[in-house]
């Protein structure tokens, strides 16, 4: 299926209607904050491209872009990403060497000149601001929750009362993956306070979104209704939104009354098997979608990404275009806020195609009833309302898969190996004897982290008795999802170290990946060590894998590269002949008069539809 360019266009009337969509779930009263997101909000975040290092210049550059390209759509926000109060930070490795802070009398942080040129003299990003503004764009601003590891040092006041940061901390539930800041102890005199002042700072530079980091997984109750409380009173409409995720679902409730978009999942990157996952995590958080309240399914990993980025290299998206098709198609029919992560000037036709249909982000924008029809296996059918012609949307997903043999037939199969592993490894030995191929494959542990560095280090063969190095073979294949395989390195580029010692060599690699070697002549067995690499257990509560070694070809038959998913039209709740519309094409398919509707859909591919019922006409009786 190709992407058009060309599409019919909606009515302006249609466009403002986004401003208060109607959902059939039972919603409680809104707070002022709702409003502030009538409709999932659309933008570009810098995280993808550039990690903790991205510049002004840069900055504006996709500002510029958005403002030419894609504004008339929508989209509105540019948001710069962690630690722009850093000068001298690098992609990977946050913790390893000394930050050059820049943090205000009153330990607040402010970002650093010699990457914000505009912020010297005390501006902070009130230039940068004025000047998105002056587009009709917005900007936002990543935060990590609490109070400056170096303000609590330093003994800063909190502005407006008579503490330091020093009376406000704890340094109980410090992130372990980035350990700028300490939590702020409700209740303690100068917490609220010491909220109060950052969004009082941020209302004064003209900051229209945050992004609020370690707040979500787990979930800082107290920390999220102090935030709540200062953007409520610093006199200015402050998107909020939480990360990472997932939130607990039982906190579903708690955060839908604090925030207008919170995280469903931990960072999503250019992973097939990522994207997967968020059939189930869609379903799951679709009740709980408000007007000005949004389950975020993460960033759009498209375009030109990983240009100083914390997963993998300089790259376009590893998505294939049915794949990226999928990805926004679940997103807006799901309505998760839409924030590009890709460098918006690098972007090819195709690209800006996917971010410029208007029909399918009127799905994302306007639709309401979002929820999942039916998954049989991989075949995936969604379906919304337009609220006001009453016309169904209906996207049909073919998420089919070649399949692994299980674990059970592996030649050899770990435990699941974590951060509580004695040494995060396990010693690998298998018997090779008549074996011709070796397959090393190692798979997600099946928790909420997708940061699982995995290595096979001091990998050897025993051939006619002698060891011989598994890294002086050339490998047949090697696949490593977001990443690509290193020899004698962690999948980070870093050194390989597991349990705390170095390894001089042996295989860097990720869940989930293959390794497949063509076995010489004479090898009897394969040895190593298989471990959790210090790069991932380092991010959170770190990796869970599961190291498999098997002798056999382990993949499955490949499935049909299309294959037809039957919709019944009483599903969607019609009973007579409708019209049918392919809103990525922008193309009528015809009219359905079978009471069924089963459209090809290409192997990880998606299709989006309008179904309109067919009106009765009545004829005048003849005189």
């Amino acid at each position: 299926m190709t992407v058009s360019l060309s599409r019919c266009c909606w009515s302006a009337a249609l466009w403002l209607s986004a401003a208060a969509p109607l959902l059939a779930q039972s919603a409680p009263a809104q707070s002022d904050f709702h409003r502030w997101a009538p409709a999932p909000p659309m933008g570009w975040n810098s995280w993808d491209c550039y990690g903790p290092t991205v510049t002004e210049t840069e900055v504006r550059a996709n500002a510029d872009y958005m403002a030419r390209h894609l504004k008339p759509f929508g989209w509105e926000y540019v948001v710069v990403d962690i630690r722009w109060y850093v000068g001298n930070d690098t992609a990977h490795g946050y913790n390893e060497r000394d930050p050059a802070w820049n943090i205000d009398a009153y330990g607040r942080f402010v970002p650093a000149p010699n990457r914000f040129p505009s912020a010297a003299g005390g501006q902070g990003f009130k230039p940068l601001a004025d000047y998105l503004h002056s587009k009709g764009l917005k900007l936002g601003i990543h935060l990590m929750r609490g109070v400056p590891v170096v303000a609590v040092q330093r003994r800063l006041p909190v502005l407006g009362t008579q503490v330091t940061a020093a009376d406000i901390y704890s340094p109980e539930g410090q992130a372990g993956w980035l350990r700028d800041m300490y939590t702020v102890v409700a209740g303690r005199p100068g917490a609220q306070a010491y909220y109060n002042s950052l969004f009082q700072l941020y209302a004064g530079w003209g900051v229209d979104f945050v992004k609020v980091d370690d707040l979500s997984s787990p979930y800082h109750r107290a920390e999220v209704e102090m935030i709540r409380r200062a953007i409520d009173s610093c006199g200015r409409p402050i998107v909020l939104s939480t990360s990472p995720g997932e939130t607990p679902i039982g906190e579903a409730r708690h955060v839908q009354q604090h925030a207008n978009m919170w995280r469903t999942v931990g960072d999503f990157w250019d992973s097939w098997e990522q994207l997967k996952e968020h059939f189930a995590v869609c379903q799951r958080w679709a009740p709980y979608s408000r007007p000005g309240a949004y389950p975020d399914a993460d960033m759009l990993p498209l375009g030109r990404i990983g240009i100083r980025a914390e997963r993998g290299d300089d790259r376009r998206t590893r998505f294939s275009r049915d794949e990226q098709l999928t990805l926004m198609t679940l997103w807006s029919i799901f309505r998760s806020p839409l924030m590009f992560g890709g460098d918006l000037p690098s972007n090819d036709p195709f690209t800006l195609a996917l971010l410029t249909n208007r029909e399918v982000l009127a799905v994302n924008q306007r639709s309401t009833h979002n929820r999942q029809l039916f998954r049989r296996d991989d075949l995936v059918a969604w379906t919304a309302d337009d609220p006001q012609t009453g016309d169904k949307f209906l996207a049909v997903f073919n998420a089919q898969d070649q399949q692994l043999a299980p674990s059970a037939e592996a030649a050899w199969a770990s435990p699941v190996v974590t951060r509580q592993t004695p040494g995060q490894a396990v010693a690998v030995d298998v018997d090779l004897t008549g074996a011709r191929r070796l397959y090393l494959n190692v798979r997600d542990g099946g928790d909420d982290i997708a940061w699982d560095h995995a290595d096979w280090l001091s990998p050897t063969l025993l051939q006619h008795g002698q060891p011989v190095p598994l890294s002086s073979l050339t490998w047949q294949s090697a696949d490593a999802g977001w990443g690509k395989v290193t020899v004698d390195k962690s999948v980070s580029g870093a050194e390989l170290r597991v349990g705390g010692q170095a390894y001089a060599h042996g295989l860097g690699t990720h869940a989930n990946s293959m390794i497949v070697y063509e076995l010489p002549p004479g090898v009897t067995r394969f040895q190593a060590t298989a471990g959790l690499d210090q790069a991932g257990a380092a991010q959170n509560t770190g990796g869970t894998v599961q190291f498999l070694v098997f002798t056999q070809n382990p993949y499955r038959p490949m499935p049909a590269d299309s294959i037809r998913v039957p919709v019944r039209l009483a599903e969607l709740g019609l009973s007579g002949p409708c019209t049918v519309r392919d809103l990525w094409s922008g193309k009528s398919v015809g009219t359905m008069t079978t009471g069924e509707f089963a459209p090809y859909v290409r192997r990880h591919g998606a299709r989006l539809y309008r179904l309109s019922a067919v009106k009765k006409t009545t004829s005048k009786p003849k005189r």
